[in-house]
């Protein structure tokens, strides 16, 4: 993957967020969850994997 930076590890080799911070997990919210949902329809998914949560997630944080 040419566009990622050297040193960033994949999503699933990383620590969960609670690991390395101490602090809880974020829930997604239900128009998140419905986000992905609609990612992963739109790929052909049956269900949304890791990276469909992970942009719902980060795309619902950038409007708080």
């Amino acid at each position: 993957m040419a566009t990622k930076k050297a040193k960033e590890k994949a999503p699933w080799d990383r620590p969960t967020p609670h690991e390395k911070d101490g602090k809880a997990t974020h829930h997604l919210t239900p128009a998140e969850k419905a986000s992905a949902k609609r990612a992963a329809k739109k790929a052909g998914r049956p269900y949304p994997n890791l990276v469909d949560n992970m942009q719902a997630a980060s795309k619902g944080s950038k409007k708080k």
